[in-house]
This record gives structure tokens, C-alpha cells and sequence, in this order.
């Protein structure tokens, strides 16, 4: 019987239960492949992620992160989150402000913040591309976006760890009204070897620039309260449509309210474009895990 530290996580919470969960298991390297997948299933969450000892030196720690589905290379609220329960456990301290993740999209630096309930923690996501942009880039697209006001930016579809369809709305009230055709949604996500689509608007509250809803129907996902490695590629969007905008060196985003949830996502984007995804994250369970 294999008996794991277990942390659950609240990412990116802004309120309590406001965040998106994350289970993580402490220590997994004796672990097969098949225990993974089998365990992520069971917990059911969007994913789980498991912390190994780095097989490089340059590195603070591995970590492998399983949907329900499937392992996947990267995300942002499993890095966080995975970044927090190896600080908590103990595992590795900051050097400089920084870790290292080690994960299928390389090595990734981890920023450190403050300390204790305070700390937020802020992943560098992988540099990312443009690979359509347009209404017309594909065909399901038009028809999704049927009848919706589009914002200053055009849809474009962008690589970076992850494979997004980008859309921007007119007006924050629009894109939070907005009932979206999710089977369509899932259609494009296969059809593109995609995660789906995230729609973005600009706000005028004052304790945020950006809301996002994300819509991650290529992996089984109906809605996503808090979607780092989207809004990686939104901030890289922006930055590259505006570089003399008032978004293009970083904004703060609101996400996951119309399911529920209440997060807020810190972007940072570097002069040379390296784009920082962060914000705070909460343990909720630190205990053990039985896994046969």
C-alpha cells in the first residue's frame, strides 16, 4: 500500500472556494504511469498532479499533470498549484525569488512572492505562436461567434504548452450573458487537436482589466473557473496586437463567476515577451493518500 503526502488546493483563489481546485501527490516517483492515470480518474478533478525528484540539477522539482483523460505537458494552475505543495512539503525552497518546474514543456520558472498566506507564485508559460487568426480561420468558427459583438482583437488561434481558439467580445456583459454552443465548441476542439475556446473582454471594474471565460471542451471540460495557461496565451495575444496598449505589460483578469467561482489571475508581460501567469493559491486538505 503506497502512502502519499495529499494536498487540495485552491488555485488562484481571490475567495474562499473561489479558486480552481488541484489535488497533488507528494513524492510519487515510485508510481507507475497506470497509477497516475487510474488516480486522476478517481479524484475526478480537472487535473492532479504528482511531484518527483528533477532528473537535472538546474531543476527544483518534476511534475507530471493528468486530467481525467490523459497526462498533459503543461497548464498554469497545476504548475501553481504544484509549485505551493512543494514549497509547503518542504521539498525545495526559492533561490533568487525563483523555482524551476521541471514538466513535458521543459523547464519553467516558477516566481515566489511574499510568504505565508501572502505568497503568490507566478509561472513563466511557454513561449507561444499564432497559428490562424481571423473570423474565417476555420470553418466552426463563424458559426460559434454568430450573433456576438467582437472586440477590438480578431479571433486567432495561438500555441504555447496549450492550443487555444482566441475571442475577444465587445462589452464584459456580453461574454458573462453569454450561452455558448458547447457541442460546437467541442467539434472545433477536435477538429483543430485543440483545448477549445476562451473568450476575453476588457472591464472597466476597478479591481480588474480582463474578464475570461475558457471553454475546454477538448478534454471533457464544459467550463474552466480558472485557466492559467489560457490566459498566458491571451496576455501573449495582446502584448503582440498592442505592444503600446495599456494591457501590454500586464493586467489582472476575472474568471470562473458565472459557474461559481471568483479567481483572479495576475498576468506580467517582460519586455522581451516572456509572459508570467500567477496569483495566490490555499491549501485546503494536507493529509495522506492511500493508493493500492
Amino acid at each position: 500500500m503506497s502512502a502519499n503526502r495529499w494536498f487540495q488546493l485552491d488555485v488562484f483563489c481571490h475567495s474562499p472556494g473561489g479558486g480552481n481546485p488541484l489535488g497533488v501527490v507528494v513524492a510519487a516517483d515510485d508510481w507507475s504511469d497506470a497509477d497516475m492515470q487510474a488516480f486522476a480518474r478517481w479524484t475526478d478533478l480537472v487535473e492532479t498532479t504528482f511531484l518527483l525528484a528533477p532528473t537535472t540539477p538546474a531543476a527544483s522539482y518534476r511534475v507530471r499533470i493528468f486530467t481525467p483523460q490523459r497526462e498533459i505537458a503543461f497548464a498554469g494552475h497545476p504548475s501553481i498549484g504544484s509549485a505551493h505543495a512543494a514549497l509547503e512539503a518542504g521539498i525545495t525552497g526559492p533561490r533568487d525569488g525563483h523555482l524551476v518546474q521541471e514538466c513535458q514543456a521543459g523547464l519553467l520558472p516558477v516566481r515566489v512572492d511574499g510568504s505565508g498566506n501572502g505568497r503568490r507564485l507566478s509561472v513563466q508559460s511557454p513561449r507561444s505562436r499564432v497559428l490562424e487568426r481571423g473570423i474565417d480561420a476555420h470553418p466552426l468558427l463563424a458559426g460559434i461567434l454568430a450573433n456576438i459583438e467582437r472586440g477590438a482583437l480578431p479571433p486567432a488561434f495561438v500555441e504555447g504548452g496549450r492550443r487555444w481558439w482566441l475571442a475577444e467580445f465587445a462589452s464584459e456583459a456580453d461574454l458573462r450573458g453569454w450561452q455558448p454552443d458547447h457541442a460546437a465548441i467541442g467539434a472545433l476542439a477536435r477538429a483543430s487537436d485543440s483545448l477549445g475556446l476562451c473568450a476575453f473582454a476588457r472591464s472597466r471594474d476597478d479591481a480588474f482589466e480582463l474578464c475570461v471565460r475558457a471553454f475546454p471542451a477538448g478534454v471533457g471540460i464544459v467550463e474552466d473557473p480558472a485557466s492559467g495557461a489560457a490566459n498566458g496565451l491571451i496576455g501573449a495575444w495582446i502584448a503582440q496586437a498592442e505592444p503600446d496598449g495599456p494591457l501590454a505589460r500586464g493586467y489582472r483578469v476575472s474568471q470562473g463567476r458565472e459557474i461559481g467561482h471568483d479567481a483572479r489571475i495576475d498576468l506580467r508581460i517582460d519586455a522581451d515577451g516572456a509572459v508570467w501567469v500567477g496569483g495566490r493559491t490555499a491549501t485546503i486538505i494536507d493529509g495522506t493518500v492511500h493508493w493500492d
